[in-house]
């Protein structure tokens, strides 16, 4: 994948902002003519192509890979947690927490995680070179016909990524901080709180202005899916509205008109549970009419989405090993992992294998013990980690999504795999279930010089995600069927024939509304979206007592009978019995895909979606010509693989079968024993002291210089200073 590269220097120095000293500018000065500039569509590519760039680098270094998402997203849900000890980072498990129930919000320091010139000021920095290009365009002399011709052409296309860039940063300011400056011409500083539902609006006021004026993803040769399109924008436009209309925490220490729309009408709310830190968790009034313009852009993109396509099924035959795939879902995530643009993505911002920082795998990846560099793979942390509750108590058994999703084995680092242990660590080392959607073992060239260099893009809209936000608007506004129909589709391709029980599902989840919701905690497990997903749509109070309850349970279980049994059939044990074995000698392959039907009980191949890479021999070097501080793999047939028995079933770790598997090579090892252990990290601070009642401290608290050069006071209990 290639990063965004521009050689026109004078275009450079027209999108060079100012400083950002003060956290707040967003100046972007011309120092050439805009008619010239955007006078034909290479130089004005170029000028957008240096926006792009400061909003990959923010993407991936400050809200959706690393910075921010690493920090509370990716961990901050019933299904999702983090690796290390609480006392171990204060600093992200406070915030990931609810600041234990809002009460430690007045002790949290302000810089404890984010530095002063952070994810914020990288945002204000997108957002001032998005106005240089949006303020420039508009002030060119064929400006008015460009925006009036009623149809797609290159410049509307380019001003159209210009509005996208700047709404999609908005919204992840929104997201974090809640209400923030709003500022849309360059040259001049963004100062003083607006209200987020006029940010809102606006921004979807100007979406909706140039989505038909733009191009549809492929629709020509330079659409790709690094570029924001005119899918993208209709998503953009569907999740910012079920955003707008949906449930959020507000202050109540502002001027008691502050909160209005886009036309400067004063908002009415519903409200839910009860006050915190002068704020309260509610919702717009008008929030069915956000969700019925929601439900109209998303369906244009689902009735025409250019070139993403969603599989039903796997377009992949059986691989020349004998590997089973079978997957549709799974091929999704081995396409990124391929470097390919993935055929269901709507956008991703692109990565370049070897340059710069890269989340995937590193923070959001398949763990691993190898080192920095030189690794078979290099060392992968780990930030994403998986609830063991979910895994085991939420997953149906027979979901295709869930090994995908989830693994119980990480990697050495010398190309062996290995358990990984519930005691709070980094790495394969510790700190429980590791997210398996991204994986360097599954890479056909991984990158083994250095860690943090994968290549992987960012996954921001998949059409997996319309389905489904358009089935939640459906559902929250009474139209139930197309809600099935949608939610359906998605059941439907992630389990076998027949199998998905859609019907069941809805009703064991309450409604056809939560049932959307839980399952898009399927589709998107581990990567971020649960928590946000919770908070909007005002279940976040019972997912939390869910889990609560749910984890408890399994905890007491283990306690005293050494296992627990799920509700749905899956059972957790405090041993485990594991052998490694030569996987390329016995099945001809060691990265294993899709288990087979017929093959569930076979340990090496269930669970399936793990194992090793089937030939880092060619990535390695030999004995001979061996240099230090390069390792040596290993012998052409080494033990690479991880047999595993009783990972869903008990077994008596005193009976007739333990000893079996003793005498046949393996080992007992404590598997559910250790989460009981450590009870504090997999209970207590598990949405610490959270009431269920009060309203959700979710947000980051701005930083002294933002709050000295903005004009404005810190909210949610927060400090000053």
């Amino acid at each position: 994948m290639k990063k965004y590269i521009y050689s026109t220097l004078f275009v450079v120095s027209f999108l060079a902002t100012t400083s950002c000293s003060d956290y707040l500018e967003t100046s972007s000065p011309s120092v050439v003519d805009a008619n010239f500039v955007f006078s034909n569509i290479e130089t004005a590519r170029a000028a957008m192509d240096g926006a792009y760039e400061q909003w990959r680098d923010c993407a991936q270094n400050k809200i959706f890979g690393d910075g921010l998402f690493y920090g509370a997203d990716a961990t901050g849900s019933d299904i999702e947690r983090h690796p290390e000890a609480f006392s171990n980072q204060p600093g992200r498990h406070y915030p990931e927490c609810l600041y234990q129930n809002g009460t430690f919000a007045s002790s949290y320091g302000l810089l404890s995680y984010q530095k002063e010139d952070d994810s914020y000021s990288s945002l204000y920095s997108a957002i001032g070179k998005a106005n240089a290009v949006i303020n420039a365009m508009s002030a060119t002399d064929n400006f008015q016909a460009i925006m009036s011709a009623g149809s797609a052409s290159d410049l509307s296309q380019l001003y159209g990524e210009a509005i996208a860039l700047r709404a999609c940063c908005y919204r992840e300011l929104i997201r974090n901080f809640g209400d923030v400056p709003y500022q849309t011409k360059s040259g001049v500083a963004a100062s003083g709180l607006a209200s987020r539902d006029s940010i809102y609006d606006m921004c979807i006021g100007d979406l909706k202005t140039v989505e038909p004026l733009m191009y549809r993803v492929g629709e020509t040769s330079s659409m790709l899916k690094n570029v924001f399109s005119r899918t993208f924008v209709q998503g953009l436009i569907g999740r910012m509205c079920l955003e707008a209309g949906g449930y959020q925490t507000r202050r109540t220490d502002l001027a008691a008109d502050f909160y209005k729309d886009g036309e400067g009408n004063v908002l009415t709310f519903e409200t839910k549970g009860s006050p915190n830190n002068n704020s309260v968790y509610e919702r717009r009034s008008d929030w069915k009419d956000l969700y019925e313009t929601a439900k109209t852009y998303l369906k244009a993109c689902i009735d025409n989405p250019g070139s993403a396509s969603f599989h039903t099924t796997d377009p992949r035959s059986t691989g020349k090993n004998g590997q089973v795939y079978d997957n549709p879902y799974q091929y999704f995530f081995q396409q990124m992992n391929d470097l390919e643009y993935a055929d269901e993505s709507i956008y991703e911002y692109a990565m370049t294998q070897g340059i710069g920082n890269d989340a995937r795998t590193y923070s959001m990846g398949r763990v691993s013990s190898g080192g920095s560099s030189n690794g078979y793979p290099c060392k992968s942390y780990g930030q994403a980690r998986i609830n063991p509750a979910f895994y085991y108590g939420m997953f149906d058994p027979q979901d295709k999504r869930r090994d995908v999703s989830v693994c119980v084995t990480g990697s050495t680092g010398k190309g062996v795999e290995k358990l990984i242990p519930f005691a709070p660590n980094s790495k394969a080392e510790g700190g429980g279930l590791t997210l398996n959607k991204w994986d360097e073992n599954r890479m056909a060239s991984p990158y083994v010089a250095k860690q943090r260099t994968s290549g992987i893009n960012g996954p921001y809209m998949r059409l997996s995600e319309i389905y489904l936000t358009y089935a939640e608007a459906c559902a929250a506004t009474g139209d139930d069927a197309n809600a099935k129909t949608y939610l359906n589709k998605i059941r439907e391709r992630s389990f076998p024939s027949d199998k998905a029980n859609t019907d069941a599902f809805i009703s064991s989840s309450g409604s056809i509304l939560k049932a959307v919701i839980n399952e898009r905690g399927f589709e998107f497990a581990g990567e971020g979206d649960r928590r946000w997903t919770l908070i909007r749509s005002g279940l976040l109070p019972e997912a939390i007592k869910d889990v609560k309850d749910m984890t408890k349970a399994m905890l007491d279980g283990l306690k005293n009978n050494g296992y627990y049994t799920f509700p749905n059939g899956n059972t957790i044990s405090s041993y485990i019995w594991t052998k490694l074995v030569d996987a390329k000698s016995q099945y001809s392959h060691r990265l294993t895909t899709e288990c087979p039907a017929d093959k569930e009980d076979d340990p090496v191949l269930s669970p399936g979606w793990r194992g090793q890479n089937d030939d880092w021999e060619s990535f390695s070097v030999t004995a001979a010509t061996a240099a230090k501080p390069y390792p040596i793999y290993g012998t052409a047939t080494p033990k690479t693989n991880l047999a595993i028995k009783g990972l869903f079933e008990y077994i008596d770790p005193e009976g007739a079968e333990a000893a079996a598997l003793v005498a046949d090579g393996y080992t007992k090892v404590s598997w559910g024993a250790e989460l009981v252990k450590y009870y504090d990290e997999y209970y207590t601070y598990l949405f610490y002291d959270y009431d269920y009642t009060k309203a959700p401290i979710y947000l980051w608290p701005f930083t002294p210089n933002i709050l000295t050069t903005g004009g404005f006071t810190n909210g949610y209990g927060f400090k000053q200073k």
